[in-house]
């Protein structure tokens, strides 16, 4: 793997600050916030400077039951090509559950869940991961997440989790250093030890961000700066292995440049003090070429493997975003705060993505968002989700502000296009309501 050196998380809030960013040499980019076809006048100037430009994806899944939807990995791949990037990403996830494999409704989390750390789960994932690896035309690696709660009866250690995943795919890693202190606050885990058990030559690069500690659980929000509890295991895994590249990320609540710069020069600190250490002797592993052929020997994921994933994942999601009862054997506890922060996400999501629904409402969007989420899991993307929020304020009790009633129907009117209206009553009152 190439080096990629010390880099930043690009956003649009920050963008003419990372341009003038010193000594910042590489980006990485939300995958699904940018068009191949119309790329931001800020990242093609980074890439005419040689900037490298890595795309990041979050919603490919590759953890989930069914295998990975060829449209999202075709407009990854077409990225990918556009950026000129040596490698993509994507997250060791679930992110959403049922359709055809269970026969049940579309859930879709709008977060990153983890993964089962099973033997079933393992086959599914190396199936999935090669079959995006065929489809995309650079290495593709994969990042391990943070979680708020644990699956009960799991089989391996993250660590051996990942190490099997690279033996058999011969998938890249993204370490997230702020994840495994996440994990090890949140569930317990030790980041020493899954560093340990990891391949140091799958290393594709190190993500590093910030978090906050409420009630003794850790959020890893991206909206605060990086405690010196997460670059200690940086400089763990530095002081094992000298990773190609570093990446700050932050999406929220973004600093002046002179903090970001700081954050960046301490994580230089962490890596120029520990390259002088003695590494670990690496563990050598047989890489594969992204689509090499499987081994006959090789475990499979058969129709009742995924299906019993999907089962278990569809419980599980339906739980956290629906109001079903809880599968047993999870931490009540666990999936109670899991489910909190995936309300509190998604309000915050639709927000952005529809920042004039939220001006409209003012103080009271988190109470009508709340309203309209509750007993209404979201099946589609956020977009989706914003559009169906506003049929919903047209629909329902009427807004009480007549020039905000107007303003969100104007707004429903020139973004919903040719989508379907609700059915049933809603669908009448909201029919009636737009013909006026």
């Amino acid at each position: 793997m190439d080096r990629l050196g010390t880099g930043i998380g690009w956003r649009p809030e920050i963008a003419d600050t990372v341009e003038q960013l010193p000594g910042v040499d590489w980006v990485e980019v939300v995958a699904e916030n940018v068009c191949p076809g119309h790329l931001p006048e800020s990242l093609l100037r980074l890439r005419e400077r040689g900037t490298v430009v890595v795309p990041h994806g979050v919603s490919l899944g590759l953890g989930g039951a069914e295998r990975p939807d060829p449209g999202r990995l075709a407009a990854l791949a077409e990225l990918a090509g556009a950026l000129g990037s040596p490698l993509v990403t994507e997250h060791l996830a679930f992110v959403r559950s049922g359709g055809a494999l269970t026969a049940s409704a579309r859930l879709e989390a709008g977060h990153l869940l983890p993964v089962p750390r099973t033997r079933d789960a393992l086959d599914v994932l190396c199936e999935n991961v090669r079959i995006a690896q065929e489809a995309l035309p650079v290495p593709l690696a994969l990042e391990n997440i943070a979680a708020l709660f644990s699956w009960p009866d799991e089989e391996l250690t993250e660590g051996r989790f990942l190490a099997e995943l690279v033996e058999r795919t011969g998938v890249r890693l993204l370490i997230d250093v702020a994840n495994l202190h996440t994990n090890r606050v949140n569930r317990g885990e030790d980041p020493a030890g899954a560093l340990a058990e990891l391949p140091p030559e799958a290393i594709a690069y190190v993500h590093v961000a910030g978090g906050v500690e409420r009630d003794g659980v850790w959020h890893d929000t991206h909206a605060h700066p990086v405690p010196s509890a997460v670059l200690d295991v940086l400089a763990d895994l530095c002081s094992r292995t000298e990773p190609p590249g570093v990446l700050l990320e932050r999406d929220d609540a973004f600093p002046p440049a002179g903090e970001l710069a700081g954050e960046l020069e301490a994580i230089r600190a962490v890596m120029a003090d520990d390259r002088g250490r003695p590494c670990a002797a690496p563990r050598r592993t047989a890489l594969r070429e992204a689509g090499a052929e499987v081994a006959s020997t090789e475990r499979t994921a058969g129709d009742a493997t995924r299906l019993r994933l999907g089962l278990a994942q569809g419980a599980l999601l339906s739980a956290l975003v629906a109001g079903t009862p809880q599968p047993e054997g999870f931490d009540r506890a666990q999936l109670r705060i899991q489910s909190r922060a995936l309300a509190a996400k998604r309000a915050d999501v639709v927000a952005k993505v529809a920042p004039e629904l939220a001006g409209i409402l003012g103080s009271g969007y988190r109470r009508a968002f709340a309203g309209y989420a509750r007993g209404r899991p979201m099946t589609g993307g956020y977009r989706r989700d914003a559009l169906d929020f506003a049929a919903h304020l047209l629909a329902g009790p009427p807004v009480a502000d007549p020039d905000a009633l107007r303003r969100i129907r104007l707004w429903w009117r020139e973004r919903s296009g040719p989508a379907p209206l609700p059915g049933g009553r809603a669908g009448q009152v909201l029919r009636r309501f737009l013909s006026r």
